[in-house]
């Protein structure tokens, strides 16, 4: 049993996409009892999943004292994965568990529902703030989606130093060099320099359609360059999850 934070504090690199992607290869092809929280109020989870978009606006009340997470989970159309949505009502959950005083609501709350599921894959908000202090707390390994810019690696540098700053212990971080383009020659050189020996996932079309399609990348693109990359990603975190730790918790990792 395991928690998978996908998290950047800097949007638009696709972060909801492999998300998804990751959760739906955990339900289908690990075969685990998935459950993907949605924790960014954007809501694109349950819109990649063509999930219908919940009426009320409720996911921010399972963080209450006595919230009932089960009553808003939903099965989706894909076996073993099931689905907490968000909605508007999470824009405000970082002041809601600041006054509620409880720095590690996330993680009880995860190893309730890893009662009922093998993996939960969170869908983190781009934000540092009470929200991702409690995302540190709950996940096994925070995958950190980054593409090649100086600005995306100073986001990186801002995400090492509050984990450092903030958390004593933190859960190891997996930077993952997103939306590569061989063609250009910054990427190239930000893979042979700082991202060397990072996993990678290429811009490709096929990401794009999985917001058209509203489906999982590995769903519809079997055997694509994209859905390999995405399945070397997902199988090197679960490689690291077997894993028994004996280095510090603040150390990062790498895959091949």
């Amino acid at each position: 049993m395991a928690v998978i934070g996908v998290y950047s504090a800097k949007g638009g690199v696709g972060k909801t996409t492999i998300a998804v992607d990751l959760a739906w290869r955990s339900a289908m092809i690990s075969q685990y009892r998935t459950l993907l929280w949605d924790l960014d109020p954007q809501g694109g989870s349950a819109f990649l999943l063509g999930c219908v978009e919940r009426r009320q606006s409720r996911a921010a009340s399972v963080f209450q004292r006595d919230g009932r997470p089960h009553d808003l989970i939903e099965a989706t159309k894909y076996a073993k994965l099931s689905l907490l949505q968000a909605d508007d009502s999470m824009r405000g959950l970082s002041m809601s568990l600041a006054r509620l005083g409880q720095k590690r609501r996330l993680s009880q709350l995860a190893s309730i529902l890893l009662g009922d599921f093998d993996r939960i894959v969170l869908d983190c908000p781009p934000v540092i703030n009470e929200v991702s202090g409690q995302i540190v707390h709950a996940a096994d390994v925070l995958l950190v989606p980054i593409s090649a810019s100086p600005l995306a690696m100073r986001t990186l540098d801002s995400v090492r130093h509050e984990l450092a700053r903030s958390h004593s212990r933190h859960p190891p971080i997996l930077p993952v060099l997103s939306m590569y383009n061989s063609s250009r020659p910054l990427h190239r050189e930000t893979r042979k320099g700082v991202a060397a020996g990072w996993p990678v996932v290429p811009m490709a079309i096929h990401l794009e359609q999985s917001a058209v399609r509203q489906a999982p990348l590995g769903s519809f693109a079997a055997g694509t360059r994209a859905d390999a990359a995405l399945d070397r990603l997902w199988r090197g975190i679960e490689a690291k999850l077997a894993e028994k730790p004996s280095a510090p918790a603040n150390r990062e990792l790498v895959t091949a």
